[in-house]
């Protein structure tokens, strides 16, 4: 679709939005009449003031002048004496593009570039532009992929998309509005009913009589309903608006093929969901990692590490291809499935630009650990940046690890605390355990229907795996609160818990080995804590 035809459409939505309010309009002022003209006067005084009250909100829809003006994301601005390179490739591609260059851009700290503008008169004069684009993007794309997602989103502003978006906008802004407000009111008056209905029953009640049930239901119901209308309506615009919003995607990727080549378009379009899915995994096991002991990672790592651990887990470069989910758009869409995007980019001839710009995109920018320690100001909350900084990634596991390990709080701290009515300690259990209790314990464990209906041996099986674990976190928790515990931080797994001798000892001799022992020994059929008394520190060796 043309962007005139797309004008159009948007500027005929919005249009259908007041001719809807009109109508509406105009169907009020027709039962006010209606009224009138049958001369019951009361009848005719409230039915008039209904009607007034349904229209405010209406008109005040109708009124909005100027559509509110979006907020800038959390972000780091650069200029052109910050980013020479980066300036001059946005400008490069922006001329190639047949476009204005953005006055502004702005790095944030999200997977994601988008393009936006601030546009005069609807759309009819052109504003100001801006480029976000997100460091974690950055740091996962070769320079080829990023003059790819750059093309894309300068091809928003050759077809026109961010100036449409002013007349989109306003319609939703518009219409949402309209339904807030019918919604408040009805709010309003269940709150106001049932408030006069809790006086009437706080009266009977002192009274002696029986107080009546609170009951709403209809209550609000003429608001709601002009809410509905004005909902549907919005339904049918955003699904129109998304509608078309699929198709500047698709021709969005075209001005990304030509600008940076087939292949790069389309292992761009390949890596942002893995990228997506890879910074969701680092912010929530990696850079948050040290929030329970009050520690951030070094300056510049809480965003520069992404790239750590992009370098760790390289992927086989034929994975992004098999792992695309093939899945239908829905109406509510904003964007085409990535699967269905890059298949019509393949599907254009070979250009002979493959390999292009292998570089790491990074690399374009002047300092990077500058970038990234500055954007961290800009992004983090202030109650974060007040956090001492770890000196490495090390210190920062072994704080957190020790920080969870000291409040760790399992099941088989509740159910020994329960039995024995004194505070959960690791020598408290053993010295239960060896006196024969350690079953009985556990019937005090959460359990399924199932196992608290087993008994004898079926039970001990069903228990068993939840018992060892709950054990094994007091055994750690026991060393870390004596300083003997060291974990291995790695970005490719899982960290490694490190015991006392590790670094003495076979690797097939190591204490983590006879850890694993100790503890099936200890939740054994007959349970033996010899073996983990042995490991423990002395103070707590005792039988």
């Amino acid at each position: 679709m043309g962007a005139t035809l797309r004008a159009l459409r948007a500027l005929v939505l919005l249009l259908g939005f007041y001719l809807l309010s009109l109508v509406l309009l105009a169907v009020l002022a027709g039962v006010d009449v209606l009224v009138f003209s049958q001369g019951h006067g009361l009848l005719t005084a409230k039915v008039g003031f209904v009607t007034v009250v349904l229209a405010v909100p209406v008109v005040r829809g109708m009124l909005m002048l100027r559509t509110p003006k979006g907020e800038d994301p959390p972000g780091l601005p650069v200029t052109d004496t910050d980013e020479p390179r980066l300036w001059a490739l946005v400008r490069e591609l922006a001329a190639a593009a047949g476009t204005r260059a953005p006055e502004r851009i702005l790095l944030t700290g999200e997977v994601n570039a988008s393009v936006s503008e601030e546009p005069r008169l609807l759309g009819l004069l052109p504003g100001p532009r801006r480029l976000t684009l997100g460091m974690p993007l950055l740091t996962g794309l070769t320079e080829a992929q990023l003059r790819s997602v750059l093309g894309h989103e300068f091809g928003h502003f050759t077809g026109g998309d961010t100036r449409l978006s002013a007349l989109v906008v306003r319609g939703r802004v518009q219409i949402g509005r309209v339904i807030m407000q019918f919604h408040a009111k009805a709010d309003g008056k269940v709150a106001a009913d049932r408030a006069r209905q809790e006086r009437a029953s706080a009266k009977r009640a002192a009274k002696g009589k029986t107080a009546r049930e609170i009951d709403t239901t209809g209550v609000g119901a003429t608001y709601r309903t002009m809410a509905r209308i004005y909902t549907a309506y919005g339904k049918l615009c955003l699904r129109a608006s998304l509608s078309t919003a699929r198709e500047q995607e698709y021709a969005a990727d075209l001005t990304a093929a030509r600008l940076a080549g087939r292949d790069a378009t389309a292992a761009a379009l390949r890596r942002i969901p893995a990228l997506t899915a890879s910074h969701a995994l680092y912010l929530d096991s990696y850079a948050t990692l040290g929030l329970p002991a009050g520690l951030l990672p070094p300056r510049g790592e809480f965003f520069g590490g992404f790239g750590r651990l992009l370098a760790a887990r390289e992927p086989d470069p034929a994975g992004p291809r098999a792992r695309l989910r093939e899945m239908p758009a829905g109406p509510y869409d904003s964007h085409p499935p990535i699967a269905d995007r890059v298949r019509r980019i393949e599907a254009l001839p070979a250009d002979g630009r493959a390999g292009e710009s292998e570089a790491s995109a990074p690399a374009l920018l002047t300092d990077p650990e500058r970038t990234l320690g500055a954007l961290e100001d800009a992004v983090l909350q202030d109650e974060l940046l007040a956090c001492p900084r770890a000196t490495g990634w090390e210190e920062l596991l072994n704080a957190s690890m020790a920080a969870g390990l000291s409040t760790a709080r399992t099941p088989l701290h509740r159910a020994l605390t329960a039995y024995t009515g004194r505070p959960a300690t690791l020598s408290a259990l053993l010295d239960a355990i060896d006196d024969g209790r350690l079953w009985r314990l556990a019937e005090r464990l959460p359990l399924s229907d199932e196992a608290a209906a087993a008994k004898g041996r079926a039970f001990r099986e069903f228990v068993r795996p939840a018992l060892r674990r709950s054990l094994r976190t007091m055994v750690l928790a026991e060393f870390s609160a004596r300083s003997l515990l060291r974990w291995e931080f790695s970005w490719t797994g899982p960290a490694t818990v490190r015991l006392p001798g590790w670094d003495t000892r076979p690797r097939d001799d190591s204490p983590e080995a006879e850890l694993d022992a100790a503890l099936d020994a200890a939740v054994a059929d007959r349970p033996d804590t010899g073996r983990l008394r042995a490991l423990l520190p002395p103070v707590i060796q005792h039988v």
